[in-house]
């Protein structure tokens, strides 16, 4: 027998006798380790809320892409400034309020109402066991990362509406409110077990608790504020055009990727091959919405001003997003379909609609949001069994008069101890010389 083949039986033995002397720890490791039926759950579930937290993340940086494309040049860095200021505040006001406020647990102060006011988020431990973990659900940590991201959105519907003449510093104090308090309270209706739940409103992933709520919160902060100088002569609506479009169209873009986290993460489960089928589901539909509410707005501009507009076609895009995003799972891909398209009709006729009213919504927040959000939660019977339209009105208005007139005192509060617009001079110049100091750069001044 030659060396080599001497080598290889050599080394089949002694692997085998290794193997043969090791196969009692195996065994025991085997018989100790947790079955993946047991754990895989959980880790997959912390998956999809680390996924679709990380996706919907994206949407601040939407938000800010399209804001700063629809506002005019001279008040593009204070746009900028607020989105990323306002996430970072919400990312605080989470940790230290708003997570224990929206999920309560049995620490009710109100029953199915209101939860604990002061109460700080805390971890799951470093190297958590699963002997030790909660294998029903998901980690802490993903869940609270996941949420988080909801909570931010809704304070950035607000930042859009109220763009060009808004302070900085009294509009994140608002910020400060409603991530912390407002957002929380009326999330912990539903979400966190409240009354709404109870009573058998269903909103899958937040066209009322998240949209129409920063649309409402929206809506009465430009009701306070008022509209720019000069958007409103002589009965006529006078046109404002953005800084850039292309930055409006990657943020819509943008926003349109992170939805996919946004509706799809809403699952809260994905450890069963039918959970992560109705995740694809999920995904599959929230797509066709934003696809029939972009050509729906296209088609609709064409045939009413005989010519196609960009913003109406981006905010039709958001619009079908938001109405499908209350019942993403049940509806077939054609029944999506209709969904948004319907959404992306109705922001072309709402549009218009405000600006009759004299009610100034720089990007077109308040009809994509609250109004597509009203669309949207109300059509969620035709597909879901076990919802109904009077529930679902009821859900709807319950969580808009509060966030209205919660928002509302907050900004007529604000207004009268240290007032939340700037002033007339400052806003001809633009927000970027009087909030951020840019006199340096003139250019800011034009646009």
């Amino acid at each position: 027998m030659g060396y080599g083949k001497m080598k290889m039986a050599f080394s089949k033995t002694a692997f085998a006798s290794l193997g043969l002397s090791t196969l009692p720890t195996l065994a025991a490791a085997q018989d100790a380790a947790p079955d993946f039926d047991v754990i895989g759950p959980y880790i997959m579930t912390t998956l999809l809320f680390l996924i679709g937290g990380f996706l919907v993340f994206w949407m601040a940086a939407g938000f800010a892409m399209l804001e700063a494309g629809l506002v005019r040049s001279k008040n593009v860095t204070t746009q900028l400034t607020k989105n990323i200021a306002l996430f970072s505040l919400a990312s605080l006001m989470y940790w230290l309020i708003g997570f224990n406020l929206m999920y309560p647990g049995e620490g009710w102060l109100i029953d199915g109402w209101l939860g604990p006011l002061f109460s700080v988020t805390t971890l799951d431990p470093v190297g958590l066991s699963a002997s030790e973990a909660a294998l029903d659900y998901a980690s802490v940590a993903s869940d609270f990362f996941f949420q988080l991201m909801f909570c931010a959105t809704t304070a950035s519907i607000v930042s859009g509406t109220m763009a060009e003449r808004v302070k900085l510093w009294p509009f994140l104090i608002f910020v400060v409110v409603l991530t912390g308090v407002i957002y929380p309270i009326e999330a912990s209706w539903q979400w966190g077990g409240g009354w709404l739940s109870e009573l058998g409103f269903s909103d899958f992933a937040g066209s009322t608790l998240v949209h129409a709520a920063g649309g409402f919160a929206a809506l009465a902060g430009v009701i306070v504020l008022g509209p720019r100088i000069g958007k409103y002569k002589d009965g006529r609506v006078i046109p404002m055009p953005g800084s850039n479009l292309a930055l409006a169209t990657l943020g819509t873009f943008i926003l349109w990727m992170g939805w996919f986290g946004f509706n799809g993460g809403s699952q809260l489960a994905a450890g069963t091959v039918g959970d992560i089928t109705d995740v694809g589901r999920i995904f599959a539909n929230t797509n066709m919405a934003a696809a029939a509410g972009a050509i729906a707005a296209l088609f609709a501009t064409q045939l009413i001003y005989k010519k196609a507009d960009l913003t109406m076609v981006l905010n039709g895009a958001l619009a079908g997003l938001v109405s499908i995003t209350a019942g993403p799972l049940d509806p077939s891909l054609f029944g999506a379909v209709w969904i948004g398209a319907v959404g992306g009709i109705i922001v072309v006729f709402a549009v218009p609609f405000l600006d009759r009213l004299k009610i100034d919504d720089v990007v077109g927040a308040i009809p994509v949001h609250l109004m597509a959000g009203f669309w949207g939660t109300m059509v969620v019977p035709v597909y879901t069994q076990g919802t109904s339209f009077v529930t679902q009105f009821i859900g709807f208005s319950a969580i808009g008069v509060f966030v209205f007139f919660a928002s509302l005192i907050g900004f007529r509060v604000l207004k009268s101890l240290v007032g939340i617009r700037v002033s007339p001079e400052a806003e001809i110049n633009g927000l970027d010389m009087s909030e951020m100091g840019m006199e340096a750069y003139p250019e800011f001044a034009r646009g």
